[in-house]
């Protein structure tokens, strides 16, 4: 039987005497296929939900032990057919954003390889006191076809997105809500390495390989820079204000792209304030840190930082 387990590390705290580094079992549920969560400033859980059977949720919140829909019912409660727009077809990523809201990615079709639903890719905004979506951002008109975008993050007023199925990043300006692809088909968008899990590489039910392209991404605390990945890695880096300047065509963006980090095929990232970068390793079941000079080390197996190999012409599969 399958189980997934929500678990949350716990670091030190100002109530401490000194530092402590434990992992902790959240909730776990014999049911539920969980792929995200998030945690509000206050302590509130809230997950992302993959439904196995009707009646489950997309976005859940959990309290004491249990889940429900989030933020009601009635945006849970999608059918194939319906338009869009106003529920959540297949909520692929959350997050807190730097305002206190939850955000919610959702891809806009509900299973991979389904035809996107009228109105579906959207970036969705919930105000947590008030429990109610105060803003719906139609992504339609940068997500298309076989689009799959796919995670989100922020600085100032613009929110970066992956497009993890036609490979590009998005760029959405949050207060009139225009939204532009850049790097479409880029070297750094495009996965080119087969994606690994648990030493085997993943394929489909045809026997196809498993291609996820544009996928993890992380801002820096200043702001400056936007980390990200395919799925299968390696890492790339570009400011900011690169990707914030309308003005720029593609080939000089892209001249503007870092290889920035060899990260081996990943389920998840996240980033601390000391720009330190969290890399789950789906081949080796483990955390990775890499630091903000790209030097990457798994404490749990080292006590030493390890240089990066070059980074020369990336594998093709």
């Amino acid at each position: 039987m399958l189980r997934t387990i929500v678990v949350l590390f716990l670091a030190s705290s100002a109530a401490m005497a000194k530092p402590v580094n434990k992992l902790v079992p959240e909730f776990a549920s014999d049911e539920l296929v969980m792929n995200g969560v998030t945690t509000s400033l206050d302590g509130r859980r809230f997950v992302v939900v993959q439904p196995q059977k009707p009646g489950q949720p997309e976005i859940a919140e959990i309290t004491a032990g249990k889940v429900r829909p989030y933020p009601d019912a009635t945006w849970n409660d999608w059918r194939e057919g319906q338009d869009g727009r106003r529920a959540f077809v297949g909520a692929n990523s959350l997050r807190v954003g730097p305002d206190g809201a939850l955000w919610i990615v959702d891809r806009g079709a509900p299973g991979i390889g389904k035809p996107l639903a009228e109105g579906g890719p959207k970036l969705v905004r919930i105000d947590l006191a008030a429990n109610r979506v105060t803003r719906v951002y139609d992504l339609t008109s940068v997500a298309q076809g076989a689009s799959f975008v796919d995670d989100v993050r922020f600085h100032g007023g613009v929110a970066y997105l992956t497009d993890a199925g036609r490979p590009a990043l998005i760029v959405l300006d949050l207060s009139s809500g225009q939204a532009r692809r850049v790097l479409e088909n880029h070297s750094s968008t495009v996965a080119v390495r087969p994606l690994i899990a648990e030493g085997r590489q993943l394929l489909d039910s045809d026997g196809r390989p498993v291609v996820v392209h544009a996928d993890q991404l992380e801002v820096s605390g200043d702001g400056r820079w936007l980390y990200y990945q395919p799925c299968s890695g390696p890492m790339f880096r570009i400011g900011t204000r690169f990707l914030n300047d309308a003005s720029l065509d593609e080939a000089t963006l892209s001249g503007h792209v870092e290889r920035f980090a060899d990260t081996p095929s990943t389920g998840g990232t996240a980033i601390d304030a000391a720009g330190t970068i969290y890399v789950s390793d789906t081949d080796r079941s483990r955390i990775l840190t890499v630091s903000a000079t790209g030097r990457y080390c798994c404490k749990s197996h080292c006590n030493r930082r390890m240089p990066l190999r070059p980074l020369g012409k990336v594998d093709r599969l």
